[in-house]
């Protein structure tokens, strides 16, 4: 391995990391998901390592295209940037959706009292609902859960604007393996980095009173992911 390619692999990762932690989308969208439909850790795991190799994996593939054709990398970037606004727009309509999703769940949840009777004894009233437990069951059998696979496909489109420009550098002084490495690395810190958040956040949430909002976490989380979008798309 040439002298030039160690900054540039600590380049990679340095980026890769920054990138990651600098942009909410890249772990925001897990934790909230994982909260709201109780994902178990395995679960959670699965999904953002599959959303983050998609994320990274489409650039490099539009990568390896410029390469083969010669594309400047400004071009690149270019297209790069058009698949940041489908992302935003992906992530602005799936968190709209589950936001109204939310709402109706949350209006149908709503509790009520019944009165009892029993023989001679006075009436009590009990406090419970009816469509808990039903769509419990729902969620847990997984019908309809296409959530998983909405943030797959947005994270496909989700660009790594930065590993473009890294990747070309050994690409333009014909190196094969600096492209694979400088790859591997930026691949490896996002997704480990991804990962990391998402799970420390979650074990925070889990010490926070979280049954005073049980009841709207779905349409919270909805609203989290359509802002997290709606952030993307106006470059905040």
């Amino acid at each position: 391995m040439s002298s030039d390619l160690y900054p540039l692999l600590i380049t990679a990762g340095s980026l890769a990391f920054i990138h990651t932690i600098m942009g909410p989308d890249h772990y925001v969208p897990f934790i909230v998901m994982s909260v709201s439909r109780k994902w178990s850790r395995a679960k959670t795991a699965w999904i953002t390592l599959l959303c983050g190799i998609g994320h990274v994996g489409s650039s490099v593939v539009i990568g390896g295209i410029g390469i083969a054709m010669g594309i400047a990398v400004e071009n690149l970037k270019f297209w790069e940037g058009k698949r940041g606004d489908w992302a935003a727009w992906g992530l602005i309509g799936l968190g709209l959706v589950y936001f109204l999703w939310g709402v109706r769940r949350a209006y149908k949840n709503k509790p009520h009292k019944h009165t009892h009777l029993h023989g001679d004894e006075l009436p009590h009233s009990h406090e419970h609902d009816h469509h808990h437990e039903h769509a419990h069951v729902h969620e847990h059998a997984g019908k309809g859960n296409i959530a998983p696979w909405a943030l797959f496909v947005v994270f496909v489109l989700g660009p790594c604007e930065v590993l473009i420009p890294v990747v070309m550098y050994p690409a333009a002084q014909g190196s094969v393996w600096g492209v694979v490495l400088v790859t591997i690395v930026f691949g490896v810190i996002t997704i480990g980095t991804m990962m990391t958040v998402v799970f420390l956040s979650i074990k925070g949430i889990n010490f926070l009173p979280m049954a005073k909002i049980q009841r709207y976490v779905h349409a919270i989380a909805g609203a989290i992911i359509c802002l997290c979008g709606l952030a993307i798309h106006l470059g905040l």
